[in-house]
């Protein structure tokens, strides 16, 4: 391992590292834009400038190998007013509209240009103008006004979505990013991951164009549910302490996007599309009262209701989510494993038009936890098949069942987070948390286990599934 110099202090360092890399994992921060660790090198932005002692110029550490004994400067006056010029270059036509940027608060120009430079732009001429908003697809515009040609976006598509959607066009002050004519970036299943790699304000999320400041929004740390890869992730939402109090209540608990925790052993730091619309699932119309045979009751009168189906059944089966948590999983095998016939369900299928699965990231199976379920109760539900005709009580855990296969004799609890017109068909239905509401762990198809913490806090009459199950332990113990 080759031993370098940085700023006096010796680092050591791998051979296949940059001097950015190995400075970045030594604790010494150099500026970037166009870098980045999962993509090719570019040397475009040239703002990673350091300068090598002994030399009176600066260079791009990106693309600067690491060599025995080499010794560099990060913050000399060489490298300050090397780093002052690019911002001013970057800046020359870039407009000065972070007041309405959606970037705003994230945006690395803004925060070099205050590091590094900070000063009015020299050129009085006008400002080059380009397209503003110009569509790349349906989820993503481009303001080329912003764009500083990193080319983060164009290389993303062409190593690791594998779309090749994306180009640059033209030369010089008027070069701009493009779709490609034969490869729809629509078609490309990762595109927005082109959003958090913009290190400015030019690729913009439709969706979220405008909606929310991010110095009012929190992330909190997350699993998406959306396939058996269970890729980590943080959910965006407003802050407390930023409540509104004139505007709708629904904006204080809306999602207000979905970005990529980066985990190396399970999605790195990309997601895909369906990751990012995570509110479409979970923003549904919710369930928040309990009901006996279709007429609302009190939970403390469903769960008794639930309690003495089970002490009167001979055959109860249980359908268990495979949406459900580790936790969930476990106290539903510890209260009530003995007492039922257990089954695994699917909870959702692929969609129509969906990816099913990839070389990247995206897996066939659409629920987040059929690995754990399957580990604890061995049996799945293939959604086909017909039930034991002598099933006189059936559980129904979480979405996706159709009550048509029920056998005509059987009795129904029904557990589920939103409404469906299934709900009020059961004997006992109650209302059970979603995931942004409670805290839990999923493994996924390769047995990583993964965090999600709470969002947001459930509404009255909504229980947590390991509570009702805790309710019944009991009296079903007794009987088992």
């Amino acid at each position: 391992m080759p031993r370098i110099y940085i700023n006096g202090q010796p680092v050591e360092a791998t051979k296949e590292q940059s001097v950015l890399e190995a400075a970045l994992a030594n604790g010494f921060y150099i500026p970037y834009f166009c870098w980045h660790p999962q993509l090719s090198i570019a040397g475009n932005c040239r703002i990673c400038a350091v300068q090598v002692e002994g030399r009176s110029w600066a260079e791009i550490a990106c693309n600067m190998p690491v060599t025995e004994d080499l010794k560099v400067l990060t913050d000399s006056d060489i490298v300050k007013e090397y780093r002052k010029s690019i911002l001013q270059l970057l800046t020359l036509n870039h407009p000065v509209d972070c007041g309405i940027c959606d970037k705003a608060g994230e945006c690395k120009l803004q925060d070099y240009h205050y590091a590094h430079n900070g000063e009015p732009s020299q050129s009085r001429d006008p400002k080059v103008q380009l397209t503003k908003f110009h569509p790349l697809s349906e989820r993503i515009v481009l303001d080329n006004e912003r764009c500083i040609l990193c080319t983060r976006c164009v290389r993303f598509t062409r190593q690791v979505s594998k779309s090749n959607a994306l180009g640059v066009v033209q030369r010089g002050d008027t070069s701009l990013v493009r779709e490609a004519e034969d490869h729809p970036f629509d078609a490309d299943p990762y595109s927005d991951n082109v959003i958090d790699l913009c290190p400015v304000g030019a690729l913009l999320s439709r969706p979220n164009l405008y909606k929310a400041r991010v110095w009012y929004t929190r992330a909190t740390p997350s699993v998406c549910p959306g396939c058996e890869r269970g890729c980590t992730v943080e959910i965006w939402h407003r802050k407390p302490e930023w409540k509104l109090n004139a505007l709708d209540p629904r904006l204080n608990t809306r999602i207000e996007r979905v970005t990529p925790l980066d985990n190396p052993r399970v999605n790195g730091p990309w997601i895909c599309n369906k990751g990012r619309d995570l509110a479409q699932i979970f923003e549904r119309p919710r369930a928040d009262n309990a009901m006996l045979k279709g007429r609302p009751a009190t939970t403390d009168a469903a769960i008794d209701a639930a309690r003495r189906l089970i002490d009167e059944s001979r055959h109860p089966l249980a359908l268990v989510s495979s949406w459900a948590s580790n936790e969930e999983l476990d106290a539903f095998a510890q209260a009530l494993g003995r007492r039922f016939t257990v089954r695994v369900k699917r909870d959702h299928a692929p969609q129509p038009g969906e990816r099913l699965q990839d070389e990247l990231l995206i897996r066939p199976d659409k629920n987040p936890n059929a690995k754990a379920a399957l580990a604890l109760f061995a049996h799945a539900d293939d959604g086909a098949n017909a039930l034991p005709a002598d099933a006189d009580l059936v559980l129904v855990w979480g979405e996706g069942f159709d009550f048509a296969r029920l056998p005509r004799q059987a009795r129904i609890i029904f557990l589920n987070s939103y409404l469906q017109p299934e709900n009020g068909h059961a004997d006992v239905f109650l209302p059970i948390s979603t995931q942004t509401e409670r805290a839990g762990h999923y493994t996924n198809c390769e047995g990583v286990v993964s965090a999600f913490e709470p969002c947001f806090a459930k509404k009255p009459g909504v229980v947590d599934a390991e509570a009702v199950f805790a309710a019944l332990t009991v009296r079903a113990e007794a009987i088992a």
